[in-house]
Formats: structure tokens, C-alpha cells, sequence
């Protein structure tokens, strides 16, 4: 394994029912002002809204309201927060949600403390921030793992970029099965394809060697398999949500990337494609991936065939041959759970917006293969 030094902030609150026990537990250590942040109207709709807010006040909180955030949170959205936070003076961020609202939150958290503009400071003097506005997630779609990392994906629709930004770590997180109920079927799967994906990311990344994070690995990716077809046989089936809620926080803790330099070149091809046409993440993922695998399998061909023993229980004759049936069994689960295999099934026909993506796609060094662009629009292109 490479050298690594490896530091875990986030407290975890896990299991069906914990939501209301735990948000009382967490705002004991809190000040009095909190921004209750949240995206669009399933959570007013549910009644959890109603819920959340009367446990805040039941402790005493002077809540503010932060609601639509958008599925892929623009940079207008966080410094509309930010403002809300100075403004008010908020002293703690609770963000209830999926990974778009705990990925504003973070960098709201950030921005609120700064007197420069984030993304510029970022990518223009390459200096990150060191305070923050304490937060915490309540996690109502699981799949991101936002709330296990400080990173976070922000659309700057000025620039048409959709890119990474450093933010706050959650000083907790709450994963409570329960709450992902509010959100339809189709939703809750492409979260979990979404866990699939970070987990291949971090796989594929070098060296391509087997350590043993990459053992836990195989086992996380074997169970969201399982409990994917579990849950979509059986939407009631708790304990599935449950094991694919963790699972999401396991592949994104840091934990998998112990020792490694992951891939996540197939998350930045879809951030690329998201800046422009807004898509769904786990539908872009699922459409890219096995695109994308076909193109590296002579440089990556021993860890595709392991991944296609492991998570798939394939073996051919040869490694490429397992390598190649590994990536078709990847396809025909991606049919199976019911997300599209071409961009044309998201509605995305534009050749021109795919030259863009690629265009201004990060190039990851991680991956096995250096791509260049014209090979990424290629790609791109077959997705069609």
C-alpha cells in the first residue's frame, strides 16, 4: 500500500428510527441560530419537514429556512446561503437531504467566513479554507456519501463548470433508513448506483496492484449488488435500505482509498456532461461506465478481471476475456436495475455539448489510462 495518514471526524448516527433521538442529542452541543437547509418540496410533502422543525424547536433552536437547493446545487445557491448565514447570524448548518444539499451546505459552511470568492480562491491561488460554520447532515438519499467527506460538486453556471470545491466535514451525519422512504424508487436506485461507482472509481485507481482496501472493496461493491435487487424486488425490505445506506458511507469515508490514488475518471466525464445539460448523476455514471471500461481494458485489464471474479463470479480463459465479460455483466445489471444505457434516454442528442464536456473535463491522473480529449469525446460519442 502507499503511505497514507488517515483522520475521521465525522460521528455517525446509524439505524431505522434514529433520526429524532439523534437530532436532539446533536443540538445540545449547538448554538441557538440554525439554517435548516433542504432541496426541493418531497420534504414538506412527507411531513418530515414539520417533524425536523419541531424537534429543532423542541430544543430550543431559532430555526431559518434554506430550501431549494437544486439537484446540482449552483454556485448563485451557495452564495445565497453564505449571505443567509452572515446575515442572521446562523451557528450551525443542518443540512436534510441527499448529496446536493449537503454539497451546497459545505461550501455555504466555508464561504460564509471568507471575505474572497471561494472558487477563486481555489483554482486561481490554490489556497483552501480552514474555517467554518460547524454543520451536520441528516441523510435522506443515500448514494453520494456527502456527508461522510468535505468535498463537494458545485455547478458554476456563469463558467459552465461543474466541479470540485473543499468545504466543512459534518461534525455528525444521520442515516436512518427510514427517511430515504420519502424519495421514489427511481431515485433511491440511481443513489445506489452512484455507491457502485465511487466504489469502481476508487478500484480502478493506481496502483493497480490488490491491497487490502481494495478487498473490503469487492465487498461492499458484492453488497450493493444484492442489496439493490433486494430492495428494487421489495421496496419495504428495511434492512437492504439500511445496508445500502452504510454502504454509501463506507465508499466514500475514506476508508477504500486507504493506500491508493483513485480513478474517478468516469465522475468527472459526468460532471462535464452535468454543467450543461443538468442530468440526473447516477443515470450520466450508469450511461458512461461501461463505455469507458471498454477503453481501458489493455491498460486496466487485471483489475477488471478481478473485479469480474469478485463482485460478478466471472472467469474466462484469459484475463482480457474475464476483463471483457466483467464489463458486459456491469452493463446488464445497469439494464436490469432500470437506469438508461445512452444519452439519448436522458434526452441528451447534442454532439455539441459532448465536445464541450470533454473539452473542460478534469483528466484524472489516477485512471489507468491517460486519456486525451479527443479520445474522451469519442467516448462521449458512443454513450450516444
Amino acid at each position: 500500500m502507499d503511505k497514507f495518514v488517515y483522520k475521521y471526524p465525522v460521528h455517525q448516527h446509524f439505524g431505522k428510527g434514529r433520526a429524532e433521538s439523534a437530532i436532539k442529542e446533536e443540538m445540545a452541543r449547538v448554538g441557538k441560530n440554525v439554517l435548516l437547509a433542504y432541496g426541493g418540496g418531497s420534504l414538506k410533502r412527507t411531513g418530515l419537514y414539520d417533524k425536523i422543525l419541531g424537534w429543532l424547536q423542541e430544543c430550543g433552536k431559532n430555526v431559518v429556512d434554506f430550501g431549494g437547493i437544486m439537484p446540482n446545487p449552483t454556485y448563485a445557491k451557495v452564495q445565497e446561503g453564505a449571505q443567509l448565514v452572515r446575515q442572521l447570524g446562523i451557528d450551525f448548518i443542518l443540512a436534510v437531504g441527499g448529496g446536493s444539499v449537503i454539497d451546497c451546505c459545505k461550501i455555504v459552511s466555508a464561504q460564509a467566513l471568507l471575505n474572497e470568492d471561494i472558487w477563486e480562491m481555489q483554482y486561481t491561488t490554490h489556497k483552501y479554507p480552514t474555517e467554518f460554520v460547524p454543520m451536520g447532515a441528516v441523510v435522506t438519499a443515500s448514494g453520494t456519501g456527502a456527508e461522510q467527506n468535505n468535498g463537494a460538486v458545485i455547478t458554476h453556471e456563469e463558467k459552465k463548470l461543474k466541479q470540485p470545491l473543499v468545504g466543512a466535514y459534518n461534525s455528525f451525519a444521520i442515516l436512518d433508513s427510514d427517511l430515504t422512504k420519502t424519495l421514489p424508487m427511481k431515485q433511491v436506485i440511481s443513489g445506489a448506483f452512484d455507491t457502485l461507482s465511487h466504489c469502481m472509481e476508487t478500484y480502478m485507481g493506481k496502483p493497480q496492484c490488490t491491497n487490502l482496501s481494495d478487498e473490503i472493496n469487492e465487498s461492499v461493491m458484492r453488497n450493493v449488488v444484492k442489496n439493490l435487487r433486494a430492495l428494487i424486488a421489495n421496496p419495504d425490505d428495511d434492512f437492504a435500505r439500511g445496508e445500502l445506506m452504510w454502504a454509501s458511507a463506507l465508499a466514500e469515508n475514506g476508508l477504500l482509498k486507504l493506500g491508493k490514488q483513485t480513478d474517478f475518471q468516469c465522475h468527472m466525464l459526468e460532471h462535464a456532461v452535468g454543467a450543461y445539460t443538468d442530468c440526473n448523476h447516477g443515470q450520466g455514471l450508469a450511461v458512461i461506465h461501461p463505455v469507458l471500461y471498454r477503453h481501458l481494458v489493455n491498460e486496466g485489464k487485471s483489475k477488471l478481471a478481478r473485479m469480474a471474479e469478485q463482485v460478478w463470479g466471472i472467469k474466462a480463459d484469459t484475463e482480457e476475456a474475464t476483463a471483457t465479460l466483467g464489463i458486459d455483466a456491469l452493463a446488464d445489471f445497469i439494464h436490469e436495475i432500470g437506469l438508461p444505457s445512452h444519452w439519448s434516454e436522458m434526452g441528451i442528442t447534442d454532439e455539441n455539448v459532448l465536445r464541450a464536456a470533454a473539452d473542460t473535463c478534469f483528466l484524472m491522473p489516477g485512471c489507468c489510462k491517460q486519456f486525451t480529449r479527443d479520445e474522451l469525446f469519442e467516448i462521449l460519442k458512443e454513450c450516444m
